[in-house]
């Protein structure tokens, strides 16, 4: 399993900017919406490996946020499996612009796979 990629991509919104996220005062990628798509890649990367009543939550993250997009960037965001131990996933993430292929946030995301139900009954 070690390896698998899933990519995801993303139109930089009005929406998504540092302003709109709270995160900052410029018109650019925020930060914050920038994790959200590296986390929605994990999500799609695992999506196949999970049983029936199962998800996965994450519980850990570390991501360098390198460059700066502008609204309209097209940014592509993947997710590789790094590890796998039961029920722990660890992903390697990286986002780029579609436009010239600058990397612009690398990092990792752990997620642990849970059932939903339990997971819910339990908060």
């Amino acid at each position: 399993m070690s390896g698998d990629t899933h990519a995801l991509t993303f139109t930089v919104a009005d929406g998504d900017t540092a302003i709109a996220v709270g995160s900052g005062s410029l018109p650019v990628l925020g930060t914050p919406r920038l994790l959200a798509w590296c986390e929605a890649a994990t999500c799609a990367a695992i999506e196949d490996s999970l049983s029936e009543g199962e998800t996965s939550v994450g519980t850990r993250v570390q991501l360098e946020h390198l460059a700066a997009s502008p609204v309209g960037a097209v940014v592509e965001v993947s997710a590789s499996t790094a590890y796998v131990d039961g029920r722990l996933h660890r992903f390697a993430v990286a986002a780029r612009h579609v436009s010239n292929g600058k990397v612009i946030a690398s990092g990792e995301v752990t997620r642990v796979v849970v059932d939903a139900e339990r997971f819910l009954s339990r908060i």
